[in-house]
């Protein structure tokens, strides 16, 4: 490692800033939802940058877009790095695309200094991270890496009804076919979303692994009636089963701390009138911890809290999960590559489990892959006051420098 190697920090903070003009909202954040106009936007100051580094740019049939900047012998597989450049709706300016654009700082420090690494650099912009116009998240690498079939990719819809490979078509980012990804190694820098680093003064997570999800959808069904004529013994209130449920979510969550995630995150009552008792209550709930035995032992709990709920209000209960992947340990040579390049830049660090999902947890499949987190302000993210410093931006590209150095050697 040539720890003398620095990214540019101003250079970096003024891409950053640049690329979050596109999809600016009011209050400092972005909205660039995936496959948007703002999101064609920052796909194409991506390329455009990209190509002003002479890399050989290429489109897949999902819309990943892969910059690679050769190395001494192309035939070998590349390193790769990067994240997403769309957003959540109101979302923070930092979040992916942080990832993304130190990529292509690192390859501009790479071609400053006329270092050229024995294997090619490859920066990846993946599609449909976020999930938040078309589920499921991930989806882009999730089709790369063989998770999901690139029919289903390109099936899904917003709520408008419009299809990902309408939309990639639409502004012109349906690519050429899938094809086997051949990658030596991975890295994905990100911030961490988190309050652990900032609360307690570190610069750097050296991420070990990702916690495994289970999403579930799910509806209590009683009976609507008059607000007013119907006594409170008689009715079958779909509102309550849902009341009681997300505390009995709430108290999964904190029977399996420290790291269980337990969440209601989506509501919708029916008929949704002020003067009718709710007849209908759908919910979805999320769970999260970094090993499958607890998740099955929270997914029980789950069905048992639902199962007696239903019961004792009455009501009709249903739930069926829609989505899961299994908890991810990242690979140990990489994730030493990671710690030894935080330790030679002096950083304060600590190694910790990824809370959330992320593009690289699905190509940790495929090829060893690690993780660098840099702090947030508060902890906060997908929210327009999503913050992080200049130096904590230059801090974590730096590291990836050194570990995507180190991997292409």
């Amino acid at each position: 490692m040539n720890t003398a190697l620095r990214v540019d920090q101003a250079r970096l903070w003024e891409s950053l800033m640049e690329m979050a003009r596109i999809g600016a909202t009011a209050n400092g954040g972005v909205t660039r939802l995936a496959l948007s106009d703002e999101d064609r936007a920052g796909r194409d100051l991506f390329v455009r940058w990209a190509r002003e580094l002479g890399c050989a740019v290429r489109v897949d049939a999902m819309g990943n877009i892969f910059a690679r900047y050769a190395g001494g012998d192309d035939a070998l597989a590349p390193v790769l790095t990067g994240s997403h450049g769309d957003s959540q709706p109101l979302g923070g300016r930092f979040d992916g695309i942080y990832g993304v654009l130190a990529g292509i700082e690192l390859l501009r420090t790479l071609q400053d200094a006329d270092v050229r690494p024995r294997r090619a650099v490859e920066v990846v912009n993946w599609t449909n991270e976020e999930g938040s116009r078309f589920a499921p998240a991930m989806i882009g690498s999730g089709v790369a890496c063989g998770v999901f079939d690139l029919e289903y990719g390109l099936s899904r819809t917003d709520r408008d009804g419009h299809t990902i490979g309408a939309e990639l078509a639409r502004i012109g980012y349906a690519g050429a076919p899938i094809q086997p990804l051949s990658v030596h190694a991975a890295f994905e820098l990100h911030i961490e979303q988190g309050p652990i680093l900032e609360a307690e003064g570190l610069t750097i997570g050296v991420v070990t692994g990702g916690q495994g999800q289970r999403w579930y959808e799910g509806h209590f069904s009683g009976q609507a009636a008059h607000a007013g004529t119907t006594p409170m013994e008689r009715r079958r209130d779909a509102s309550l089963g849902l009341a009681e449920l997300i505390l009995a979510v709430n108290e999964i969550g904190n029977a399996f701390a420290p790291d269980g995630r337990a969440t209601v995150g989506s509501v919708r009552l029916t008929p949704n009138s002020r003067n009718v008792v709710p007849g209908r209550a759908d919910f979805t709930i999320e769970f999260r911890h970094p090993e499958d035995a607890v998740l099955d032992r929270m997914d029980q709990r789950l069905h048992a809290a639902i199962t007696s709920i239903g019961q004792r209000r009455h009501l009709e209960a249903a739930l069926k999960q829609v989505f899961s992947y299994a908890p991810v340990a990242f690979d140990a040579h990489c994730v030493a590559l990671v710690q030894e390049a935080t330790e030679r830049l002096g950083y304060a660090h600590r190694r910790m489990i990824s809370g959330a999902g992320h593009d690289v947890l699905y190509v940790s499949g495929l090829a060893p892959a690690a993780m660098i987190f840099v702090p947030c302000v508060d902890g906060i993210s997908h929210n327009e006051a999503e913050e992080i410093s200049p130096q904590w931006a230059a801090a974590g590209a730096d590291v990836l420098l050194q570990a995507v150095l180190a991997a292409a050697a």
